[in-house]
């Protein structure tokens, strides 16, 4: 299991104490490890459907910014329903940065996916029409039989 981010990093910007609190459901005083990477994966896989639209996956390297928004969006999974308001805003503005990312207006410093060229874009090909504009003038005219 591949993640941007990592308990650690989780630890580092937010505290162990409260990881305990949101993932010890067995109150045994320890943070849960199997629930925080359940919310690092849940994250990784968010972040995947938006950088894949610019970037091959998986990345050659995580760029530091990755690592915060992962650890931002794993945290607020984390807290379910009741996410405070900070937490809450720091998942949205992740998700706007992942839009951009997404819509290539925000770069990550990696080389983006080869993009298809003209050359190998599906080509058409279909006989010439029988009926068009040019070609109608040339039936005009013509008895149909019912007398007119």
């Amino acid at each position: 299991m591949t993640t941007y981010a990592t308990q650690q990093d989780l630890v580092d910007r937010f505290g162990s104490d409260e990881l305990i609190q949101l993932t010890d459901r067995s109150s045994s005083g320890t943070i849960d490890a199997t629930v925080v990477d359940q919310a690092l994966q849940d994250a990784t896989d968010e972040m995947d459907g938006y950088i894949a639209a610019r970037y091959e996956l998986p990345l050659p390297s995580t760029p530091n910014t990755l690592v915060r928004i992962c650890a931002d969006i794993a945290r607020y999974r984390l807290y379910d329903i009741q996410a405070p308001e900070a937490v809450a805003q720091r998942y949205k503005d992740a998700v706007a940065f992942l839009k951009a990312v997404s819509a290539g207006t925000v770069a990550l410093g990696l080389p983006t996916a080869q993009q298809p060229s003209a050359a190998s874009a599906p080509q058409k090909s279909a006989p010439n029409k029988v009926f068009g504009g040019s070609r109608i003038s040339d039936y005009q005219g013509w008895d149909y039989g019912d007398g007119k």
